[in-house]
């Protein structure tokens, strides 16, 4: 009877070991991969236009407009005026949207298209990419569908930071414009959880969900739907 209590404590003992030993190597590698992203995008992150050199292209990350409950998306919106700024500064020539078109009634490079309509920007300096379901594949289809290895990326710092990383990961030249930053409780778990999954897409090599045709910037846009 004493020797089956014992077994079960030093049972409980190495599970009780073995469970601090994954949560330690879980927080380690949280830590380490948001460590490796901020540092790496230090100096390579603006806040005014001036501060870029030109480029053909800037990529904006996609965001829904609205909210759950039907309000205007705050992320979506301060995007949208940084992408407008940015292309009205003269540093860049082309937007390229990307975001989620998964849904018929979900669109979100239509509704970024419309919304940098409405801020001035010309319909023909203005390219969808109706793939862009996560970062990874909309950095991957800038580079291989739109053909470019030199550009700007255009979301939140926290974003940008991410989209840096992967960008230089394949050989692309990027910097990064910033949006204005958006309080909220859900984003700081769920970016550190994104970093980590996107050293595991790196070491699998992940391919995007869609590429397609490629599509070249400057010339007459017809249908672009990937």
């Amino acid at each position: 009877m004493r020797e089956n209590k014992s077994k079960i404590k030093k049972t409980f003992k190495w599970m009780a070991l073995l469970s601090m030993a994954g949560m330690v190597t879980v927080f380690v590698s949280i830590w380490l991969c948001n460590s490796m992203i901020q540092k790496n995008a230090h100096g390579k992150m603006f806040n005014n236009p001036d501060e870029l050199q030109s480029a053909k292209v800037a990529l904006v990350l996609g965001a829904s407009a609205k909210t759950r409950r039907g309000w205007p998306n705050q992320f979506f919106v301060k995007r949208i005026k940084a992408a407008a700024e940015l292309y009205h500064s003269g540093k860049v020539k082309y937007l390229i949207v990307s975001g989620d078109n998964s849904r018929k009634e979900y669109d979100e490079p239509t509704d970024m298209k419309q919304a940098l309509m409405k801020l001035g920007v010309p319909a023909s300096r203005i390219y969808m990419d109706y793939a862009g379901f996560r970062t990874w594949d909309s950095v991957i289809r800038c580079m291989k569908i739109f053909g470019q290895k030199d550009f700007i990326v255009v979301s939140q710092p926290f974003h940008n930071e991410r989209a840096i990383y992967i960008a230089e990961h394949f050989g692309c030249k990027v910097q990064a414009y910033n949006a204005g930053n958006v309080n909220s409780m859900k984003n700081g778990p769920r970016e550190k959880l994104a970093r980590v999954k996107l050293f595991a897409d790196m070491l699998v090599g992940k391919k995007p969900k869609f590429l397609g045709k490629s599509i070249v910037i400057g010339q007459p846009q017809t249908d672009i739907n990937a």
